[in-house]
Formats: C-alpha cells, sequence, structure tokens
C-alpha cells in the first residue's frame, strides 16, 4: 500500500525583525536592567533558545583560547560551548554581579527565571524599542538565524550555530534564496570567466 505523504512548507511564517529593528532592540535593552540586556543579547546575538538562555548557570561561564564563553543545554540533550560577542559577555557579567553560582537569569525573589518570564523581558524591551510587532524569544532567535544568512554566513556554519539537526530547517529562514541577486548562474559566469582569460 503507497501512502501519500504530505507536502512540507518549507518557508518560515514566523514574525521576523529586520537589521534596524534587532538593532533598536538591543539599543532599548542596553537602556535598561543588565539581566535584561544580557537576556536580548544572547537570544538575538547568539540565536539561543528561550530554554538553553534561562537554562544557563554562571558556572557555565569560561574562558577558552581568549574566547569568552558559555556553555549551554541544547535540544536534544546535547551540551556545546559557545563563544559571546563582547556585548553579550559584558552585558551577562553585569546581569551575574557578585554571584558566583546559581542561574545567570534569575527573578526578583531569586528563583530561576521561566519562559513566561523571559516573553515579558522581551515585550518590555520591544516596547522600549519602538517595535510594535508581537515579538517574543523565538523572535529574536529566528532574526538571528535570518541576519547570519543575510550577512553571508555559510549554511552549514547557521546550521551549527541554531543547534539544527536538518539543514532545510536552516534554510526557512533564509530570505534571500529566492533572490535574483545571489542565484548560482551569476556565480559559476564570474568562477568560468577567470578560467577563459
Amino acid at each position: 500500500m503507497h501512502v501519500r505523504r504530505p507536502r512540507i512548507d518549507y518557508e518560515s511564517h514566523a514574525i521576523g525583525l529586520d537589521r534596524n529593528e534587532v538593532g533598536a532592540l538591543l539599543v532599548a535593552a542596553g537602556l535598561g536592567p543588565a539581566a535584561e540586556h544580557a537576556l536580548v543579547s544572547l537570544l538575538a546575538l547568539n540565536g539561543l533558545r528561550v530554554s538553553e538562555a534561562i537554562g544557563a548557570d554562571i558556572d557555565a561561564l569560561a574562558v577558552e583560547r581568549g574566547h569568552r564563553t558559555l556553555t549551554v543545554l541544547r535540544k536534544g540533550g546535547k551540551t556545546v560551548t559557545i563563544p559571546l560577542a563582547p556585548r553579550t559577555a559584558r552585558a551577562v557579567d553585569l546581569a551575574v554581579g557578585e554571584r558566583s553560582t546559581g542561574p545567570i537569569f534569575n527573578t526578583a525573589d531569586g528563583r530561576r527565571l521561566d519562559r513566561h518570564g523571559a516573553a515579558r523581558v522581551v515585550r518590555r524591551v520591544a516596547r522600549r524599542a519602538g517595535i510594535t510587532k508581537p515579538i517574543g524569544p523565538h523572535t529574536l532567535r529566528h532574526a538571528f538565524i535570518t541576519a547570519a544568512l543575510d550577512a553571508g554566513v555559510p549554511l552549514r556554519d547557521v546550521q551549527e550555530a541554531a543547534s539544527h539537526a536538518d539543514p532545510r530547517t536552516t534554510m526557512r529562514y533564509d530570505r534571500a534564496r529566492v533572490s535574483l541577486d545571489r542565484h548560482a548562474t551569476y556565480i559559476v559566469a564570474t568562477y568560468i570567466a577567470g578560467a577563459a582569460r
């Protein structure tokens, strides 16, 4: 018996932020409490899932080969060490303050920040930035992946940074893949023309 498999839509329908909106969000986050800046930076500049960011502990911060790093537990139970952009590292250090153990992100009463609290932080920072779109933590992860692809980071590297098992998942975020400007024919023509001289 043959069963017809449903066609999967590989387009991302998530609400997206452009480069200027992400920049405005980071500026607004930097003007608020250090923990808000750190959370928004981890989501937007490292592309972490909200569970990875709020699950991160202070003792997972380190310096490796000159890079400020954070070890996070990825979806599926895989542990990875990621580098932090200098802006993110400073924000995280300010958020942690003098604490040496426990979660990076705490609530006012000392408990670990949960995903609902993280969503409230993102919405609050978005309001300060003047962004009226309904966004949440995943919107920032989406913005990271899209920005990386727009900036020309190779698909394989973006897939690795996003911890996507399947490259098709990462490709869903590539807005420019339908752009005629980046069509392979131009690259191949230039490449061949260099050999035909």
